[in-house]
């Protein structure tokens, strides 16, 4: 059994007693660029909860005690403007309909044009990570592809496939490809990576926010460049899209199932997520699939021929089979085209799907249904435009000339001809903090500086490296001061992010220092296997590292922070990148 090590500083996400659909004794919040771990655990202590790192993303879950009340809490927490937002961790089910065992075949490969597509990619080299219910790893038409996994429900490595759902969705995005055995998947000749977020019940295959939002992180700091998850009632949680969000910016793209429910699901369209319905052999709408203007693109859902849980094969239909079969042309258009962007191959894939209902994208088809061969033939002829124009960035928040104090929310306004990439917040010349998605907020802690007037600027930075500088707003920083004896005890540093793990693509490098003297004083220095990459004044330094430049294995992160009087600390952390 192909397995992977823990989730970096996160334990087993396993299933309280729910009730109303949403886990007890246990919410999710997303802090804001810039607030360190202290005044996070300050923040959840007044409520009695104790956080738990996802990943190498802002995202925690908060264990709440027994006699909480997980609504009020999310309530109280969602009014604090150091936290991006706080959420109920609710339930939801798997996005499958009903299953015939018995009959079929895979007419779906060619309504897509896959044999087409092969010709110029059967998706080697690129992973997917399947979110679901487990993936039976001696499946013959799986086995040979599978590569490192984990069981983020239980907190374990045990694949063991608890509903045959994981199983199925596995198989119609890459089960093997010319092994003379049973069934192809769209992308034959990629790798899977099972990860298990659900749990099995008398009602069925459910998961938590908690469980996905997580699994789509590992995906991300493990290497995997699509993660489908085919589950329905996930595109309007905060926790998902901001993990979404958060692969995006490794470059993968996250394939969601609109649901099988027949209605509208009336949730607000987000662009981090590729959100599948489901059409019928005829191009229509297959009659269970849901819509909306949150789906962006459709594919075959019906009568699906896949592997299943016993080591054979056997038909599906459900939104659950559309997402992989668009997941699956993706990995062959990534792997085709590696030098190309999420972003780039996701507007490949919506510009080159087939037109169905009402002229451009509508809330039944999205763009269009999925056309494996026309993306091919558009991806392998695509050149990257050069994009020379930099973004715009300019401070909303906090007004010029206004005194501050104490945690301080900042917010950026920043767009940019193709996309912003990220914003980075500078005061008096030190980054303090990064963020990667919009709305682009920080919370700074202006304790770390000098009373006085502050200089804050912001930069925008885009894809292709152009970078545009907001206007300075400077303030008066106005705390509290508390004169001291002699100071001989040392400052106390933390490097918040990353974490002991894996780490891909760009990280967000944080790091905190506090002293007894104030934080105003201290000088920090980070330096990546003995090299110095940054520093700067305060209370805290942040820096982008690009992983993709560095040699792939362990690297030392070295954090030194010095006070006033001289006194030093330093704090490392291991980290291997892919």
């Amino acid at each position: 059994m192909l397995v992977a090590g823990a989730l970096a500083a996160t334990a087993a996400i396993a299933a309280p007693a729910q009730d109303g659909g949403y886990a007890r004794h246990r919410i999710l919040v997303e802090a804001r660029p810039g607030l360190s771990d202290a005044a996070l655990d300050r923040i959840l202590k007044e409520h009695g909860g104790k956080k738990r790192k996802i990943g190498q993303s802002r995202l925690h879950v908060v264990d709440l005690p027994a006699n909480a009340s997980e609504v009020a809490v999310v309530a109280k927490l969602q009014r604090r403007p150091e936290l991006k937002f706080a959420e109920l961790d609710r339930v939801v089910p798997a996005a499958m309909a009903v299953n015939d065992p018995y009959a079929g075949s895979e007419w779906h490969l060619t309504k897509i044009g896959a044999q087409t597509a092969w010709d110029s990619s059967m998706g080697r080299g690129v992973t997917i990570a399947v979110l679901d219910s487990g993936v039976n790893v001696n499946h013959p038409d799986l086995k040979d592809h599978l590569v490192a996994g984990y069981n983020v429900y239980d907190g374990n490595t045990d694949l063991t496939d608890v509903c045959g759902h994981g199983t199925a969705v596995a198989g119609t995005a890459a089960a093997t490809s010319n092994n003379a055995t049973g069934v192809a998947g769209v992308a034959g000749a990629a790798s899977v990576m099972p990860l298990r977020i659900a749990y099995s019940d008398s009602t069925g295959c459910h998961a938590y926010f908690s469980t996905i939002a997580s699994g789509i992180t590992y995906a991300a700091d493990h290497g995997a460049r699509i993660a489908n998850i085919s589950y329905v009632g996930i595109a309007g949680s905060s926790s998902v899209l901001s993990a979404a969000r958060y692969m995006n910016s490794k470059g993968g793209l996250v394939f969601v199932s609109a649901g099988n429910n027949n209605i509208d699901e009336n949730v607000t369209p987000d662009p981090s997520l590729v959100v599948v319905s489901a059409t019928d052999a005829n191009d229509a709408k297959a009659s269970f699939s849901s819509w909306g203007s949150f789906v962006t693109i459709s594919a075959p859902g019906t009568y699906i021929w896949t592997t299943n849980n016993s080591l054979g094969y056997s038909q599906w239909n459900g939104t659950s089979f559309s997402a992989p079969v668009t997941a699956g042309v993706a990995a062959l258009m990534m792997a085709a085209r590696p030098d190309l962007s999420g972003d780039q191959i996701q507007s490949l894939l919506y510009s080159t799907s087939v037109d169905l209902g009402a002229a451009g994208r509508d809330p039944v088809f999205g763009y269009g249904r999925v056309d494996a061969a026309a993306a091919l033939r558009a991806t392998m002829a695509y050149q990257s435009p050069v994009d020379t124009t930099a973004p715009v960035a300019a401070i909303a928040a906090p007004l010029a000339n206004s005194s501050v104090s104490g945690l301080v929310g900042v917010t950026v306004n920043a767009s940019d001809n193709v996309g912003v990439a990220r914003v980075d917040l500078k005061v008096n010349g030190t980054v303090i903090a990064t963020d990667t998605s919009a709305p682009y907020t920080f919370s700074w802690d202006s304790t770390g500086t000098a009373n006085g007037m502050a200089n804050i600027v912001a930069v925008a930075y885009d894809a292709a490296g152009n970078a545009g500088t907001s206007a300075t707003v400077a303030v008066n920083v106005a705390n509290q001061v508390t004169t001291l004896a002699k100071d001989t005890t040392p400052p106390s540093v933390v490097i918040s992010n990353p974490v002991a793990g894996t780490v891909t693509g760009n990280v967000a490098v944080s790091i905190n220092a506090s002293d007894d003297s104030g934080a105003a004083g201290i000088t920090t220095v980070l330096s990546i296997d003995g090299q110095t990459k940054a520093q700067g004044t305060g209370g805290v330094l942040g820096y982008n590292w690009n992983t993709r430049k560095v040699r792939a294995g362990q690297h030392t992160l070295t954090a030194t922070s010095r006070d006033a009087a001289g006194n030093t600390s330093t704090t490392s952390v291991i980290v291997t990148s892919k």
